[in-house]
Formats: structure tokens, sequence, C-alpha cells
């Protein structure tokens, strides 16, 4: 069979998945309430992602199955006991959480915005700011819902260079928070998520960074339920602490696995700690040639000045996954190059890190070939909770597609720093100075 016809055939059978239903269970003793996820229709019978919740509090998930004419809170909740059984008790309660910053980046999406900034504004943290940073915007939509709806609540930042770790960095010039969190305009926070993410501040000096758990809102296209099936963007349900002065004995690419640490939908930063390494390389991220890879370089920056990095599933957002074949391939080549963007931006800012990542190489190919391998069905390893049924194989383009990128990384953050530097030119001979 030719490429062309592969190709072919796994689109068809793509777009044969169908839509699964979310949902949550949360159990507390013997009661058990059932709900759907955010934005979700009430749950019938057919596939359920469900999030389990002991008293709140996120522990695991699975993928069931209501038959026709069942009750879906008793069949989800006999599904959720095998779950809740694994996992220990989650018990204490988090510390009291230090003034925050919420930074959001984004770019002519004010109806996902809005929607975003209404769970911001929901948080349970009782000391908390949000600045939403409007990147390189063609209209003033952003700026016209901001000042409308939100007033006083949200404060508004324009960024006229293009750039999500532009972007960031505006953000962190403008926050006041002791510690700085961001997620994206395409989430919804949990009603805990800030007061779990930021809380670990204050139980922990040594900590630069934490990160928490990312679920999808909803899976109704085939493209949804493709990404989630692997993995999506969750990193588990186990807390986890990243020291650089003991590095984990699993983890024999430490610190340049950054992907396994968290991702930049939910990532927060002692606000001092991310100034003093220099904030976010502007030469990398989704909205530059380098296409992302600036959250990576973030996590790593910080760990390699020796800050800790913690990991806490307690601290959830809910994203909404990209909708389209399309968006898969743009996503996958995106990944790839945003990779070896990111630690091409370690090695040419700091390049007192290639010896230790010369010694890394020949076990990064060989993870590097396992992140773009084709994920048949039944393998596992990679989704979040108990549900890692792969009932779904990676197609080989997107395989394709991510090695391309990775190819093109180095390639994309030199266009990226040699079209900032330009950009730096033309703002000195206009006049303006340098920003």
């Amino acid at each position: 069979m030719s490429q062309a016809a592969r190709t072919r055939e796994e689109i068809r059978r793509f777009l044969a998945i169908g839509a699964v239903q979310v949902a949550e269970l949360d159990v507390d003793g013997d009661q058990a309430t059932l709900r759907p996820g955010p934005g979700s229709p009430p749950v019938t019978h057919g596939e359920v992602f469900v999030l389990v919740r002991r008293a709140g509090v996120p522990v695991g998930t699975f993928l069931g199955r209501v038959p026709e004419g069942a009750d879906p809170g008793t069949v989800l909740t006999e599904s959720a006991r095998e779950v809740l059984t694994e996992v220990a008790d989650p018990t204490g309660h988090a510390a009291s959480p230090p003034y925050t910053s919420v930074v959001v980046a984004t770019r002519e999406r004010a109806g996902q915005l809005a929607r975003a900034l209404d769970s911001l504004l929901a948080q349970d943290h009782l000391r908390f700011e949000i600045v939403v940073v409007d990147n390189a915007p063609v209209t003033d939509e952003t700026k016209e819902l901001v000042h409308r709806k939100y007033g006083e609540r949200v404060r508004y930042v324009r960024e006229p260079v293009p750039g999500l770790a532009v972007a960031h960095n505006a953000g962190l010039a403008a926050a006041e928070g002791e510690v700085i969190a961001f997620t994206d305009d395409d989430v919804i926070a949990d009603p805990r998520w800030l007061t779990e993410l930021t809380a670990p501040f204050t139980r922990d000096a040594r900590l630069g960074c934490a990160t928490g758990l990312i679920l999808p809102a909803r899976l109704r296209t085939p493209a949804q339920v493709l990404l989630e099936s692997h993995g999506g963007f969750a990193k588990g349900f186990t807390p986890t602490t990243y020291d650089p002065e003991d590095p984990p004995r699993d983890e024999p690419l430490f610190p340049f696995t950054a992907g396994r640490f968290g991702s930049g939908a939910n990532m927060a930063f002692r606000t001092e700690v991310l100034r003093e390494v220099g904030g976010f390389d502007p030469a990398t991220g989704a909205g530059t040639p380098a296409r992302g890879g600036d959250d990576l370089y973030g996590f790593v920056r910080v760990l390699a000045h020796g800050h800790r990095l913690h990991y806490t599933p307690r601290a959830l957002v809910w994203h909404h996954h990209r909708e389209t074949w399309r968006d898969l391939e743009t996503q996958a080549y995106g990944y790839g190059a945003g990779l070896t963007a990111y630690l091409t931006a370690i090695l040419v800012n700091r390049p007192a890190l290639l010896p230790a990542f010369l010694t890394r190489l020949p076990r990064g190919l060989a993870h590097a070939r396992t992140l773009t391998a084709v994920r048949e069905t039944g393998e596992g390893g990679t989704a979040p909770g108990d549900h890692d049924s792969r009932t779904h194989p990676w197609p080989r383009r997107l395989s394709r597609l991510q090695r391309r990128g990775m190819l093109y990384g180095p390639v994309g953050y030199v266009r990226a720093r040699r079209a900032l530097r330009e950009a730096a030119g033309r703002e000195t001979r206009s006049g303006r100075g340098p920003r």
C-alpha cells in the first residue's frame, strides 16, 4: 500500500471514531454524586470518560460504558470502586496560598477567553489578580471584552510582538503577585485550581515551579478522542517533586525530558525566581517560527538554577482539545518542533549544559523514537488514569509529522531569534528604541 493510500485509510478510520461523554463522579463516604463535565450535557448511555474525585479531590480517571436503559450513576459508581481502591485517601488540606498573579495570554478568541475568565473569577483562592495579555491583536475585541464585562477585576495588557513566550514575559513584567500562574484561554479552571497549584510554594522555600493536572473538557470529535486515548496532556495522579540535587533514578534524561513535568496550560512559578532566570525565551512558543517549547524551556531553566519543581494532580484545569484532523497535523508538527527548539534554546543560552546534554544524547534519541512511534491499540504507558486501552491506533502520518517537526525545530529557533533581532532593529531605526 502506498503512503498516500495508507494516509487515506488512516483518515477513514479516524473519522469513524465516535464521541465520548465526559463526567465527574465525586465519592464522599457512602455518597456518590455524578455530574457532567464542564459544558457537557447530562450523562446517558454509551462511553463515558470519568474523573473520579474523593471528597472533591481528583484521584483517577477511567473509561466506562453505560448500557442503554441503565442508570448512569449506579453503573459508573460501581466501576469507580476499582479506581478508589488503588489510591490513598487524599487527606490534608492545602496550606494558605500566597498572593498570586494569574496570566492568560490570548489572541482573537474572545468567546473562549470569557469562558476561561469566568472560571478564574470563581476560584476559592482569596488573594489573586488576573492579567490578560492581548498578543499581537488585529482587532479591539479582546480589549473591549475585558473592559466591558470584567472592568477592574481583570487587568488588560497589550503586547504587539507575536509569540506566546513574549506574551508571558509581558505578563511577568506586569505581575504583582509573589507567585505567577499561567493558563490558556481554552481552559476551564476547577474552583480549587489556583489554591492547590500555589499552596506548595508556602510549604517549600526551594520550590521554583509547580504544575497541575489537565483533563479534556469534552470528547466530541474524533480528534479529541484520539488525542486523549493516547494520553492527552495528563501527567497522572501521583504528586511528584523534581529536585536537581536529587535527580530521579527512573529519569535518565533529567532534566531534559521537560515534557514529563507538565504543560503551559497549568503552571506556576515563584515570581522572583522566574525573573531571576530571565523569564521565557522569546524565540520559543506558539506564534513564532519555533512553534512551541516555551513552557519546557521555563521548566528546565528553573531546575538548572537549583530550584525544585512540583507536580500536583489536585490542581485541575479542563482543556478544550483541538477538534479536527488538520488540527492534529498542525499539533503533531508543532510539538516536534517545539521539543527540539527548546533544547536548542537551552544549549544556546546555557552552553555549560552541553556536556550533560551530550552524555544523555544517545538515550535522548531513543526517547525521541519512542515519542514518535506509531502506537497501536492495546499499548500502555501514557494515557491518564486507568483507561489506557488505546482503542484507536496513532496514525503514521502524525508520527511522521512529529519527526519532521523535530528536524525543523532548531532551524525554527534560529529563525525566531533572527526575527526578534530584525524587529528590534526596526524599532531602533524608527526612533522608538529597543523594547
